[in-house]
C-alpha cells in the first residue's frame, strides 16, 4: 500500500472513530490477505502527518495519547468554535476536585479509601464529579476484603492539562511535600477545633 493511501484511510478512521485508535488496531485494518501492514509503518505515518498537520497550520492535529493517536481540533481555532457551538460545555474543578484528581494522578492505581487517607475527609462526592467529568476511571478492583475500587485518570485527563502520558507530569520536590503535609496537617486541626 502506497503512503497515500495510508494517510488518507488513517485520517478517515481517525476522523469516524472520534477517540484514540492504537497503531497496531489501525495496522491490522490496513492489511490483507495479500498485503501485512506493519505497526511500525503506521506509526511512522501518524508521526508524518502529525508534524505535515502542524507544520502546515491545519485545523485539525493528531496528538499521542499514550500508545495511542487520536484526531482533535488545533488550540488556535478555539475561539470560533465558541462562536459557532456558543459555549461548550464547561466544568470547574474546584479546589477540592484538584486537590483529590491529583492524589489519583500521582498515586493511580488507588482507592476511595486510599484518598480520603490522605485528604483526611470524605471524597465520594469528588470522586463521583471526577468519573462525571470523564477525568477518572474505574481501572480495576484491589485484591482485598471487600475488593474495593481502583481509580485512574483517562485519556480525557491527559488532553484536559496538555500531557500524552503521565510520566510527563511536574515532579514534585521533599521539600514542596513536605510543606504540603503540614498544611493539610493545619487544616485538619482547625476542622477539629470547628467541631
Amino acid at each position: 500500500m502506497d503512503v497515500k493511501s495510508m494517510e488518507s484511510i488513517i485520517e478517515g478512521i481517525l476522523f469516524t472513530m472520534g477517540e484514540s485508535v492504537e497503531p497496531n488496531k489501525i495496522a491490522k485494518a490496513l492489511s490483507t490477505d495479500e498485503e501485512e501492514v506493519k505497526t511500525d509503518d503506521v506509526i511512522r505515518c501518524l508521526d508524518d502527518m502529525a508534524k505535515r498537520f502542524e507544520e502546515e497550520n491545519r485545523g485539525i492535529r493528531l496528538m499521542k495519547l499514550d500508545n495511542s493517536y487520536q484526531m482533535c481540533t488545533s488550540p488556535e481555532i478555539y475561539e470560533y468554535l465558541i462562536k459557532i457551538a456558543k459555549q461548550p460545555k464547561k466544568y470547574t474543578l474546584t479546589e477540592v476536585l484538584m486537590e483529590t484528581l491529583s492524589i489519583i494522578a500521582y498515586k493511580q492505581p488507588v482507592t476511595k479509601s486510599e484518598i480520603e487517607k490522605i485528604r483526611g475527609v470524605d471524597c465520594g462526592h469528588a470522586v463521583n464529579k471526577l468519573l462525571e467529568y470523564n477525568l477518572v476511571e474505574e481501572v480495576g478492583r484491589l485484591d482485598a476484603p471487600g475488593r474495593p475500587m481502583l481509580f485512574g485518570t483517562t485519556e480525557a485527563f491527559l488532553r484536559s492539562f496538555g500531557v500524552s502520558s503521565i510520566e510527563e507530569l511536574p515532579q514534585l520536590n521533599p521539600v514542596q511535600i513536605e510543606e504540603f503535609k503540614q498544611e493539610a496537617e493545619e487544616e485538619a486541626r482547625q476542622v477539629e477545633v470547628k467541631v
